[in-house]
């Protein structure tokens, strides 16, 4: 048996901060992380399976791969910024009065929204030309925009989780 000194606890609690309600469940991003990374996996072994028995792969896994991470990667941008989870410079962010920080939070995530608004509308605008252009991929030839599509799809989800976390900033003290 390990000794352990007094004034060492024995399990160090982890700081998490206890995530706010909000009107939209946040377990929409949750299931979405869930499903996307399913398929990932599913995508990834019968790739796997089928290069080892027949020496050949197949050529639209990884096109399907790497546009399932691009939606995976912005449903977690999601579920951060729900979370007001998002990167931020503490020193800043925290410090000082509560008034000061109240408004660095609500300065911060009206940004995040114009951010995120700003990047629907310009690939909002990729996505029709892909559609008039008939554009396809590269590796299976569907149309591109079924792939571009979730860009400004996810981009409106993650500034309407900004705007919220906006509007909880302004009610909490």
């Amino acid at each position: 048996m390990s000794q352990v000194p007094h004034n060492v606890p024995e399990e160090l609690p982890l700081e998490e901060a206890p995530v706010e309600p909000t009107r939209v469940p946040l377990a929409i991003e949750d299931w979405l992380t869930v499903i996307v990374m399913a398929l990932l996996a599913l995508i990834t072994f019968a790739n796997v399976v089928v290069r080892y028995f027949t020496d050949q792969s197949f050529a639209w896994t990884e096109e399907i791969s790497v546009h399932l991470m691009m939606v995976l990667v912005l449903v977690a941008g999601s579920a951060s910024v729900a979370r007001n989870r998002q990167i931020r410079i503490e020193f800043f962010a925290d410090s000082g009065p509560q008034e000061r920080q109240r408004k660095l939070a609500r300065f911060g995530a009206l940004m995040v929204c114009g951010l995120f608004l700003l990047l629907t509308v310009l690939s909002a605008r990729i996505v029709y030309d892909h559609w008039r252009y008939e554009e396809t991929s590269p590796g299976i030839g569907v149309p591109q925009w079924w792939y571009s599509i979730w860009l400004p799809v996810m981009a409106v989800a993650i500034a309407g989780r900004a705007f919220g976390l906006f509007l909880r900033r302004g009610r909490a003290p």
